[in-house]
């Protein structure tokens, strides 16, 4: 078979060039045996580097091994073996290299032994097999060789190259969206959360389903294809797999409208705390940047903290002060990855919404990740998706202690006004803590009162929402001198001493 190509340009024309598909061939491709290509047999050193461009690439240091016999308490008895594959169409080879190491993250944090890992560069992937079918038959014996379960592949497969993919290589594939769902259905402890994790997966398995044979087809109408039938083979005219669309359709609309009331009573709970003008800080950031860790510094709320990713998915809201004394909320929420699906970010909407409703976001950054910008990047994305873009951000660089000092001096200078910070020594939360009052909204009012004695439910919500500066007991009440919100200013202007009258 002969393939046809630009020397030139190696992505010109309608089928992109893929060197193993000629290999796999019986046939010589006569364009590479041209005498072009070749002096006295052997290959120019432009076509050797063109081949070894498309091949497929092992990463080093993508298998799983166990340090501790105490990891196997975290995952499964049986770790499932899996292969990694990757195509790489744009950036560097150190992207690509990174980003297949977070999909081998991630396939341990769902329970998988990763026994190796590939990345192939393409122009985009193949419509049909997504590594095209000489890559794919190479797969397949590095499948077979290495005795995998599983095939991962890094991105978003359709449904015709999920099963063309698995007639290759003859075990289940997955891609890193269904990857992301398991995990995300292991961890998710609330109501709340097990609901939206449903609703995810089953918007993501309605376009995937498919039947296995002949067994599962229920059409035969009339005399079930050209008078072939006979009686017993009459039926509705409905598929199986028609049948299963419909339940699955069912189910989300049910799950939508159980989403629909919980959001309805975390609603609530959000205008409470806006009536009281509390001021709200989302902590939003990379998976596995040590946002709950910073809560629990911050706050000591005790939140789940494991060295894995997505180890948390509920959101947890707790009070904090400012050094001056001004009360406001702290709610960790779902960590973001690298193309994080978009049924996620749909059935996740509610809970993400407490970070497009905030005051004042702590975008936590990993600075012991190789590459810490290209988080950065990601997580902005999706807060375009949902919104937040506009909400004041402060950029907090964790894990100082474990970051290499050339990549912190990097940050410094494309991140002015970071703060640094290392959640697990508690070295830099003190200006944090700082950093965090100057960038909250300012108080609006400035009020000078004489509160009754009888009236303390008022001096109360002085504490709590407001700054006092000065508080003098006196033979009629307690005299404040303090900045408050608009709304307790107006509460409190019945007892406005002479000098504010």
């Amino acid at each position: 078979m002969t393939t046809a190509f630009n020397e030139h340009d190696p992505f010109d024309g309608a089928r992109t060039y893929d060197p193993a598909d000629s290999v796999a061939d019986t046939e010589v491709d006569a364009t590479l045996a041209s005498p072009s290509h070749h002096v006295d047999g052997i290959p120019e050193q432009g076509q050797l580097e063109l081949e070894e461009r498309y091949a497929l690439r092992r990463v080093a240091g993508l298998s799983t091994e166990l340090e501790d016999i105490t990891e196997v308490e975290y995952r499964s008895l049986r770790l499932e073996r899996v292969v990694l594959i990757g195509v790489w169409s744009s950036g560097t080879q150190l992207d690509a290299d990174n980003s297949l190491i977070e999909l081998k993250q991630l396939a341990e944090t769902a329970g998988a032994l990763v026994l190796d890992g590939l990345t192939q560069r393409r122009s985009k992937p193949d419509p049909a097999t997504y590594v095209g079918s000489g890559k794919a038959a190479e797969l397949r014996d590095i499948v077979e060789s290495s005795g995998a379960d599983t095939v991962i592949c890094d991105g978003e497969l359709t449904p015709g190259q999920l099963r063309q993919l698995e007639e290759v290589v003859k075990v289940k594939v997955i891609d890193r969206t269904a990857l992301i769902l398991d995990i995300f259905a292991q961890h998710a402890r609330s109501r709340e959360g097990k609901a939206q994790v449903e609703l995810a997966q089953l918007t993501y398995l309605l376009p995937r389903l498919r039947g296995w044979g002949e067994s599962l087809s229920r059409q035969a109408g009339g005399r079930a294809g050209g008078g072939n039938g006979g009686v017993g083979l009459r039926g509705p005219g409905e598929t199986k797999i028609e049948t299963d669309r419909r339940r699955i359709n069912s189910k989300m609309a049910k799950l939508r409208r159980q989403l629909a009331q919980m959001a309805t009573s975390r609603e609530v709970k959000r205008d409470q705390r806006r009536t009281r003008q509390v001021p709200a800080v989302a902590i939003a950031g990379y998976t596995n940047a040590g946002k709950s860790s910073l809560l629990n510094r911050l706050t000591g709320a005790g939140v789940l903290v494991e060295n894995a990713l997505f180890a948390t998915l509920d959101p947890t809201v707790r009070q904090a002060r400012t050094p001056d004394g001004r009360a406001f909320t702290l709610s960790d929420t779902v960590g973001f990855v690298r193309h994080l699906p978009h049924q996620l970010v749909e059935a996740f909407r509610s809970t993400l919404e407490e970070v497009a409703d905030a005051d004042l976001i702590l975008h936590v950054v990993d600075g012991s990740h190789p590459d810490p910008e290209q988080q950065l990047a990601a997580v902005r994305t999706v807060f375009a998706e949902i919104g937040a873009q506009d909400v004041p951000e402060l950029i907090v660089i964790n894990k100082t202690d474990a970051a290499d000092p050339i990549v912190l001096k990097q940050l410094r200078t494309r991140v002015p006004g970071a703060v640094e910070v290392s959640a697990r020594t508690g070295a830099g939360v003190g200006e944090l803590v700082r950093a965090i009052s100057e960038a909250l909204p300012t108080l609006e009012r400035e009020v000078r009162v004489l509160v009754p004695y009888d009236r303390g439910d008022l001096v109360s919500r002085v504490y709590e929402e407001g700054r006092i500066l000065h508080e003098e007991y006196t033979g009629e009440g307690t005299a404040l001198h303090a900045m408050v919100p608009d709304v307790l200013a107006n509460l409190l202007e019945g007892f406005a001493t002479a000098e504010t009258r």
